[in-house]
């Protein structure tokens, strides 16, 4: 027994189910032009009243070593032209930087700002999104240096292109016045320190020179006591010496009155008494033995006693007594220590002398020229823009036909859906 089987045409259905909807878009076409007239319009709307925002940028690039030649010959301060723009790079993206600028400038925000918002404020707001910084780095990009690039957005009614171009010349000047502070910082300590240092030196010489006179008069001084020392040593041993001769003289005296020697005479003539001698004779006597003093004789003992006991000083009879006057006529004064102490600068006869007054003269007679130096070189200067880079209107207005047929055709297949759940309840 054969069964009838009903079979379905999906592909025809699927055909018709198609047309339908084309025939139900159709039908319902003035919504979909309804919607996308509005869109199109809102988005033409926008397009025109929407703000313009404009787009400028600068390029500084490095300058050549030369131009930072006279900067790097101080031989205080090394400056290569890549750490320059790395500086100037740095103080650019600075936030303190850009405020300060601001600040110095407020005639730039005077558009954006709102009655009674501070300067400070408008410029957070400005600077979220204005700024934008871009280090080209010439191994990853076609670029053969090295250069920064800054860009600035901005609204119409503001000067974008002074802003970037004056706050350029701003960061510049402002690193060129560091520079040049420091710079001013270095020279005035080294100049400090080498001041310092003569100083030290001339101290240290000064305290060796009072030590050295001080040594040599104190040296001096040890000698002539010494030779004074000596001096009346000698004068008392010469009075001691006198005073003994006066006594052996009297003694000599006592035995000369009793033998009744007057004048000198020998033992050999004593013993002969007053014998008359006859005829011419020579005697010569021999004694190994040393005559007795008396026998000089009372008259010359007298007077020999008599002329010490009148001198007044035994000087002349010691030669060293003449060397040691001498001596201290010529410690009376230290030559040495004279010239020594007449040296009115003392900076003449330190050793380092010369170098640190070169150093000196040479740090004072510094001078670099800032208004000539240039730090950096701008490559492309900020200048007025062709077009906005927003809004676009054609992407906007081509955006809003998309979307409103888009939405157009929603509505209308929502509809078609409601429509025909309601037909198939009835």
């Amino acid at each position: 027994m054969n069964i009838p089987v009903n079979t379905i045409d999906t592909p025809r259905q699927e055909v018709v189910e198609v047309k339908e909807l084309i025939g139900s878009l159709w039908d319902q076409r003035a919504i979909i032009l309804l919607f996308t007239a509005l869109t199109v319009t809102a988005a033409i709307a926008y397009a025109l009243l929407a703000t313009p925002e404009y787009e400028v940028e600068t390029t500084v690039r490095p300058v050549p070593l030369a131009d930072l030649d006279e900067l790097n010959e101080s031989g205080l301060y090394k400056l290569l032209p890549k750490d320059a723009l790395n500086i100037i790079g740095s103080s650019m993206q600075s936030y303190d930087v850009r405020l300060k600028f601001f600040q110095a400038n407020p005639q730039y925000l005077a558009p954006l700002q709102a009655p009674g918002q501070s300067i400070e404020s408008a410029f957070e707001t400005f600077n979220e999104r204005a700024f934008s910084l871009e280090k080209i780095d010439p191994k990853k990009s076609s670029s053969l240096s090295e250069a920064v690039g800054l860009s600035l957005r901005y609204p119409q009614g503001v000067d974008g292109v002074g802003i970037l171009r004056d706050f350029t010349d701003f960061v510049v000047k402002g690193e060129k016045e560091k520079v040049a502070l420091n710079l001013k910082i270095l020279i005035a300590n080294r100049i400090d320190q080498a001041e310092k240092k003569l100083e030290s030196k001339k101290s240290a010489y000064e305290a060796e020179k009072d030590s050295k006179i001080a040594h040599l008069l104190e040296k001096d001084q040890l000698k002539k006591q010494v030779l004074q020392d000596e001096l009346k040593a000698l004068r008392q041993q010469l009075q001691s010496r006198r005073q003994n001769r006066i006594k052996e003289l009297d003694e000599a005296i006592v035995i000369a009155k009793k033998l009744g020697i007057v004048k000198p005479t020998t033992p050999s003539a004593l013993g002969d008494g007053e014998q008359a001698h006859q005829g011419n004779m020579i005697r010569t006597e021999v004694n190994n033995q040393k005559i007795p003093l008396y026998f000089l004789g009372q008259a010359a003992l007298e007077a020999e006693r008599a002329t010490l006991v009148a001198r007044h000083s035994d000087d002349f009879t010691e030669p060293r007594i003449d060397e040691i006057q001498k001596e201290l006529s010529l410690l009376a004064t230290n030559r040495e220590a004279a010239l020594l102490k007449e040296r009115n600068h003392p900076e003449l006869f330190l050793k380092d002398f010369a170098d640190i007054s070169g150093e000196l003269t040479h740090l004072k007679q510094l001078n670099v020229n800032f208004d000539q130096l240039k730090l950096v070189n701008v490559d492309k200067d900020a200048t007025e823009p062709q077009a906005p880079i927003k809004p676009k209107k054609a992407l906007i207005v081509g955006f809003g036909l998309i979307f409103g047929f888009m939405l157009g055709l929603g509505v209308a297949i929502i509809r078609r859906a409601v429509l025909s759940l309601h037909s198939s309840r009835r």
